[in-house]
């Protein structure tokens, strides 16, 4: 649902989580609210995760983890930046190419290929293929390919990253670690819809802790697409984090609470363990989830250089009627990132405890809504917890919210759901729509409620036609 026009391109991405830090601000009250004598950000009363005094959670400085990820990259002599400005830049595997065809080449014509490119097939989905040629760089190769009759198009093989930056008794929520939750309404939200098992929501990203106490029992099966198998066991943590801020288990005395009590989270690891994937992986599993069941997709991850092959994957699950969250990254710029940028998605900025923009919270037309992603506790791998900054962090809470506008009304579409929730939102910043917060702070209980408007307005008017009838 960004607001971009959409791009016409020819290339293939790599795709990075967006990560974030240990940022949190020191709590101010902020006299705002639709309800008088209520303040969704002082009533939280957020206590600080880097005080020391909370040992299950792991402090970690996910921001500059991303920095120096950046780092690695620009300096590897197989991967390739792009300068979009001075500020923000993206990144390809070099001496490859994701190319579509318009007919799946015979074994013959794909030996002939690789014999002209000195190459070998990498891997292939459909009709896509990507190839690694050990004599050619990407650009000669992309003028090799795109001008063949048989070729719908070719792009390099860009890299994405990630963008992390009845109460429960779960015990970081008792302690009023989870500042996030009554920050979005979600527990007066709990008492209109708890979500429902029968509504999936997929996760997109580095995999999900298995094992994890406070997740175990909310999975179901998933793809490993970087393996090539049905083990999407989580190696770096981000989308156990992702996945726990979505669906950890509420109300077991352990841990964090997730936001929905009952939707399910399906796995899907399509980066590895540094944190990273291409376009043509993260493509594949969000194929993958919409074959096999999803109604919510979360990408917390993103690129400046739009790919084909990702928006691809983003048409079709949003023709099948799949809501689509995404983060917005994690620079503090207006350069577009994508996928957040594509119309059929939720571009989700990050607010801090304050509700101010989170410092490194991208911003521009193409956002949506915002949501918290300052200092977020979660789950993390091997069974561990943590807190983490950053609009991966943010994301999910418009995915949970999805999940539990889905659970109290499964008729509802994809564009429905979108518009209940840019519909409901808290306004932030300046009055109406803003390139900060787009329309404004997610809001479960209001859109919750908005869903079952419907219903009473239905009733009413029965109401209204017996009296009528009875005059």
């Amino acid at each position: 649902m960004g607001r971009m026009r959409q791009y016409v391109i020819t290339g293939s991405i790599l795709l990075m989580v967006a990560g974030g830090a240990a940022l949190m601000i020191r709590e101010d009250n902020l006299n705002k609210d639709e309800n008088p004598g209520t303040n969704r950000f002082s009533e939280s009363n957020p206590r600080l995760l880097n005080d020391g005094t909370n040992s299950e959670l792991l402090k970690i400085n996910s921001l500059e983890d991303g920095n120096n990820l950046k780092s690695h990259l620009r300096t590897h002599p197989e991967i390739t930046l792009i300068k979009h400005n001075a500020a923000d830049e993206s990144h390809y595997h070099e001496h490859q190419v994701a190319v579509k065809f318009k007919r799946y080449p015979s074994n013959r014509e794909l030996y002939e290929i690789n014999r002209r490119i000195q190459g070998k097939i990498i891997k292939t989905y459909n009709s896509t293929i990507v190839f690694r040629s050990e004599r050619f760089n990407t650009n000669d190769l992309l003028q090799h390919f795109n001008h063949q009759e048989n070729v719908d198009f070719a792009e390099p093989n860009y890299i994405y990253l990630q963008n992390e930056e009845n109460l429960p008794n779960d015990s970081l929520y008792r302690r009023r670690y989870q500042w996030n939750l009554p920050a979005i309404q979600a527990e007066e939200g709990w008492d209109i819809s708890r979500g429902s098992k029968n509504v999936v929501i997929a996760v997109v990203d580095t995999g999900v802790d298995l094992d994890h106490p406070d997740l175990r029992r909310r999975i179901i099966s998933g793809y490993n697409v970087v393996a090539e198998n049905h083990n999407p066991d989580d190696d770096n943590g981000h989308g156990t984090h992702v996945a726990g801020i979505i669906a950890s288990e509420t109300n077991n005395m352990r841990g964090v609470a997730g936001l929905t009590w009952h939707n399910k989270i399906m796995p899907i690891k399509a980066m590895a363990a540094k944190g990273y994937g291409s376009a043509f992986d993260i493509a594949q599993g969000v194929i993958w989830a919409t074959d096999h069941g999803a109604d919510i997709i979360n990408l917390s991850l993103g690129n400046y250089q739009p790919s084909a092959v990702m928006h691809e994957a983003i048409e079709y699950a949003y023709k099948k009627n799949v809501v689509i969250t995404v983060a917005a990254g994690n620079d503090n710029t207006d350069q577009p990132s994508f996928p957040a940028a594509y119309p059929e998605v939720l571009s989700v900025a990050a607010v801090d405890n304050q509700g101010n923009k989170a410092p490194f919270s991208n911003y521009g037309e193409h956002i949506d809504v915002a949501a918290p992603g300052v200092e977020i506790p979660s789950t993390y791998f091997h069974k561990q917890y943590a807190a983490l900054s950053g609009t991966s962090m943010a994301s999910p809470h418009v995915a949970a919210q999805a999940g539990l506008i889905k659970a109290e009304n499964p008729d509802l579409k994809n564009t429905d759901i979108m518009n209940i929730i840019t519909n409901t939102t808290y306004d932030l910043g300046s009055a109406g729509s803003d390139p900060f917060f787009g329309s404004g702070l997610i809001d479960i209980r209001q859109s919750l409620r908005n869903v079952r408007q419907p219903e009473e307005e239905q009733r009413g008017s029965f109401a209204d036609k017996l009296k009528r009838l009875l005059q």
